[in-house]
Formats: C-alpha cells, structure tokens, sequence
C-alpha cells in the first residue's frame, strides 16, 4: 500500500462517486512525473554547453510541467468542498503540460536517456489524468 493510497484510505468524509483507484494512480502519476521533470531539467542543464541552446525549450517544458503536476497532485490530495468543475479543469491543464511536455522530451530521447524516461513518466501522467476525467463523468 502507498502513502497516496493509505491517507486517502484514512479519509474521515465521504469522497462520493470517485473512484478510489483512479485517483490514487493519477496523484502517484503526477507526483512521479514532477520527479521526473525536476530531474530532466536539471540533467539538461548538466549537458555540454553546445547542447543547451537546443534544450532551453525542454528545460522550460520540464519546470512547467514539473510545477503543474505537483500542483495537481496537491488539489486532487485535498478532498473537502470537493468541485468536479474545477478539478476537471485542473486535470485537463495537467494533461496538455504533460504531452506538450512529452512530445519535447520525446525529441532528444535518442540522445539523452534522461528525456527519454522523462517522455514516459509525462506520458503515463498525461494518461493517468485523462483517465480520472473520465471517470468524474
């Protein structure tokens, strides 16, 4: 069992129709990939100096990304006065960051491992929030 999935075990209020699981996944997928982005811009700016003029757009997309996601898990982590409009919204934000974000990493993949495993993580992220906006209905 994960902190994610005990704490929301712990919940003293009814949640209503969300599904449980699915929102366990998408905090844990939006958590991993701030990870994730954190440390892909930080391996970016460790690249040699000639490569960081082609990576400045990822380093942007990897701290953006990096500050919605852990912004998202942090709205889905709190459950009173609970909004489904906005956290259908949040969610749909995360997502676009998360392939706008994937797609540029996805671009130096080949060459750098680091975007390469990040890509994945946004990926998985970008799903994981499709997935709970689905299942808010």
């Amino acid at each position: 069992m994960t902190v994610v999935s005990e704490m929301l075990d712990t919940y003293p209020a009814d949640l209503g129709q969300v599904d449980r699981a699915q929102l366990v996944r998408c905090v844990e997928a939006c958590l991993a990939c701030a990870q994730a982005c954190t440390a892909c811009a930080d391996a970016c700016m460790s690249e040699p100096d000639e490569r960081l003029p082609e990576l400045r757009k990822c380093i942007r997309s990897n701290v953006d990304c990096a500050d919605v996601c852990d912004t998202t898990a942090r709205i889905l982590s709190r459950h009173t006065g609970y909004d489904a409009n906005i956290t259908r919204a949040v969610l749909e934000a995360c997502a676009t960051v998360c392939r706008s974000c994937g797609d540029e990493c996805a671009g130096h993949a080949e060459r750098m491992e680091h975007c390469r495993v990040c890509a994945e993580a946004c990926r998985r992220c970008e799903r994981a929030c499709r997935d709970l906006i689905t299942a808010l209905g």
